[in-house]
């Protein structure tokens, strides 16, 4: 049954991701809301930047390895800083149950 089950699991997995990539119409361009929000910003009239950034990625895709490099880091932060937590409350209670 839960063998059943998995290969069920997988065969919407990949309808899912497949779906996008098959279907005419849904091939379009993949912009977030960010990106929707900024063009929406500057088409307005008289829109001029406060401030400008010190220094642009030079292609989207250097700003999406820059942005996944951060999300690792913060991850690998993230996860020593609870199993350190993990271990110092496995060690007190080694301490303290003997």
């Amino acid at each position: 049954m839960a063998i059943n089950r998995s290969w069920w699991l997988g065969g919407a997995a990949v309808a899912i991701i497949a779906a996008p990539l098959v279907i005419p119409g849904l091939g379009g361009d993949f912009k977030g809301s960010d990106d929707i929000g900024t063009d929406a910003i500057t088409a307005s009239p008289g829109f001029h930047r406060w401030v400008h950034p010190i220094w642009e990625p030079p292609s989207d895709e250097v700003e999406s390895l820059l942005f996944a490099l951060q999300a690792a880091i913060g991850a690998g932060v993230i996860g020593y800083v609870i199993g350190r937590r993990h271990a110092a409350r496995r060690r007190d209670d080694d301490v303290s149950g003997r």
